[in-house]
């Protein structure tokens, strides 16, 4: 039975034992379940195509789907995509960590297996505005992610709406009840274009002073 660790946030030695702990789980390539701003979401090492692979099973995920990645800052950015422009640079700086995604290139040496087999070059990354995330974050490099939700479906902000099985996971972080956010806006940045795909927690009217001439889709 999955690991569950509960009231670890508020106790700076608990909060460090449950980094710790995730960390270990991580790097023996099992699945974890933690909170971030809007819901509980999968962690896997991004590196490990196999439990990557669990995460996209556990959610039923259609083939071909690639997970999301979270990094613990810009730099990272670095070591996994294509470089940015500083005009992209500069709304990272503005808006991370926080609601923000970015659909950017990937960077063509990088080996992992986001579901996607690689085909789609692209990935989506974000850093996310969570403490015990963050320090975790801190400690593995990048992690592949996706909500414990079902393809398609809303965020799950509440543990007891879900049934944890055996096996499926290492351990579950569990913060109690989260509070019921915007989803995240995102973005996708080519080599001369920033395009807004959706817009969700930051608004078009907070990018546009920043990106004049943004692009949007289906909006």
């Amino acid at each position: 039975m999955a690991e569950r660790i509960r009231s670890f946030t508020a106790d700076p030695v608990k909060l460090d034992e449950a980094v710790a702990l995730a960390v270990r789980y991580l790097n023996a390539g099992q699945v974890v379940i933690v909170a971030a701003e809007i819901g509980y979401v999968y962690l896997a090492d991004a590196f490990d195509a196999e439990a990557v692979k669990t995460i996209h099973i556990l959610r039923g995920d259609s083939a071909g789907v690639a997970a999301q990645v979270f990094i613990k800052n810009s730099g990272v950015l670095a070591g996994i995509a294509a470089p940015l422009t500083p005009l992209q640079n500069e709304v990272l700086a503005r808006f991370w960590p926080g609601l923000l995604s970015v659909t950017l290139k990937s960077q063509a040496g990088v080996n992992w297996n986001l579901g996607d087999e690689r085909r789609l070059g692209l990935i989506n990354v974000r850093v996310p505005n969570r403490e015990f995330l963050g320090k975790v974050l801190e400690k593995t490099g990048p992690l592949a992610t996706a909500s414990i939700a079902f393809a398609g479906k809303p965020a799950i902000t509440d543990l007891s709406e879900i049934i944890i099985r055996e096996g499926d996971v290492g351990a579950v972080f569990d913060e109690g009840v989260l509070e019921v956010g915007v989803p995240t806006t995102i973005l996708n940045f080519s080599e001369n274009e920033i395009t807004l795909m959706r817009e969700g927690a930051v608004t078009i009217s907070q990018l546009q002073p920043l990106i004049p001439s943004i692009s949007t889709v289906n909006l």
